[in-house]
């Protein structure tokens, strides 16, 4: 077997489901998860019935590239969304389509490290999408750590990171908005990351699968591909992105995003892919075209999830340390009490789901930034938030 596989950290939920094992939480309480990040709003219903009617299309075998119907569609709403101006996106050498964010994140890795290099490193922030920590290292890399903390607003002082690690560094993995956190990368951020991608020859894969859940509709997230533009960077030279329909269309069973970005990445990319199987099914393409077409049902999203986290925060405000998130659907609250012990015995005492913190981070010179927190996922009824909140608030006001 490959050796590299001893080297992967038991997952979070695996993690979760032995802390909570021989817990009797009250049987009188039904149970509320708030601990995985699965999108439970309704799926638009014009999309599923698009799936419907082109079940046919299963006879076909897809190719990797996608349809070019697809791909079109797709840098159509990257050029709305991100304003890539004049040029845009070329659907035939800047866009890919992908079965959701998680496998393109980790099979990228395996297409981009190159392990001849005496110590190729894979860069990441801390707390972290797990996924990023198994493609480095199924794919030969090490990895190195940046600590995102309320220090730092939870995005780390890049040009502060040692030089020698980004020397070494092959390929950064960032999350804008931040999983768990939400904090959002500006454009100075970004540019900060630029030169030291073009000084130190790395590549930038940023993970945006949350970018469209976000509070001010008259300030979205900057992207990476719209910072390059707006830093007069056409060709997106060592960017990569990561889109999926999950999030953003409530649609986490489709397993459909894409990639987009530096043409010259990609076409290595889907060289990969051609071996790697994982061409889309063409009824889902089909679907994905409907969903990256409209925009009234994202905005519907949106609004869900302001009033879950209007709710949630009225409840939580007075007795945790928790704030709203600049996006996404998570909260960050710092516990008064090890994140294990809140998690474990909120489980025991309100049947209420939450993940430790330091399942999603690992430890480093300066700590776990995950020690003290935990991840709670709004994912749920508005109504079952609201309960959730209402026994998390109990629990804390008895420690």
């Amino acid at each position: 077997m490959n050796p590299d596989l001893q080297a992967l950290y038991p997952y979070p939920f695996e993690k979760l489901a032995s802390l909570k094992a021989g817990v009797e939480p009250p049987g009188s309480l039904s149970h509320i998860a708030l601990s995985i990040g699965e999108p439970k709003h309704e799926p638009p219903a014009f999309v599923l019935d698009t799936l419907s009617q082109n079940l046919d299309r299963l006879a076909n075998y897809p190719a990797t590239r996608g349809l070019p119907e697809l791909r079109a569609a797709i840098a159509r709403w990257a050029e709305r969304r991100f304003r890539l101006g004049a040029q845009g996106l070329d659907p035939e050498r800047q866009v890919l389509p992908v079965n959701g964010t998680r496998e393109a994140l980790f099979a990228f890795a395996q297409a981009v490290v190159d392990r001849t290099q005496t110590r190729p490193l894979v860069v990441s922030p801390n707390p972290f999408y797990q996924i990023y920590e198994g493609a480095a290292l199924l794919a030969g890399a090490g990895t190195a750590f940046l600590n995102c903390t309320t220090d730092n607003g939870y995005i780390p002082d890049f040009a502060a990171v040692d030089p020698q690690i980004w020397d070494d560094c092959q390929l950064l993995y960032i999350c804008s908005p931040g999983n768990p956190t939400g904090a959002v990368l500006t454009l100075e951020h970004w540019r900060t990351l630029l030169t030291l991608a073009d000084r130190h020859d790395f590549v930038i894969a940023s993970d945006e699968c949350y970018s469209e859940l976000y509070f001010d509709e008259q300030q979205p997230p900057t992207g990476l591909l719209q910072a390059c533009t707006e830093l007069d960077r056409p060709g997106f030279e060592r960017c990569v992105v990561f889109h999926s329909l999950s999030k953003r269309s409530n649609l986490p069973g489709l397993r459909s995003g894409f990639v987009a970005g530096d043409a010259r990445l990609l076409a290595e990319f889907l060289r990969y892919r051609t071996y790697h199987g994982c061409a889309m099914p063409v009824p889902v393409q089909l679907a994905s075209i409907a969903a990256w077409e409209d925009e009234t049902h994202v905005i519907a999203n949106r609004d869900q999830y302001r009033e879950k986290f209007d709710a949630v925060l009225d409840i939580l405000g007075d007795c945790l340390d928790v704030q709203r998130p600049e996006a996404g659907f998570y909260l960050w609250p710092r516990t008064p009490v090890d994140s294990e012990a809140f998690a474990r015995e909120l489980f025991r005492q309100q049947n209420v789901t939450v993940l430790p913190g330091s399942y999603l981070a690992r430890p480093t010179a300066s700590g776990n930034p995950g020690d003290q927190y935990v991840r709670m996922a709004l994912v749920a009824s508005l109504g079952e938030c609201i309960e959730a909140a209402r026994r998390i608030k109990v629990f804390v006001e008895s420690l």
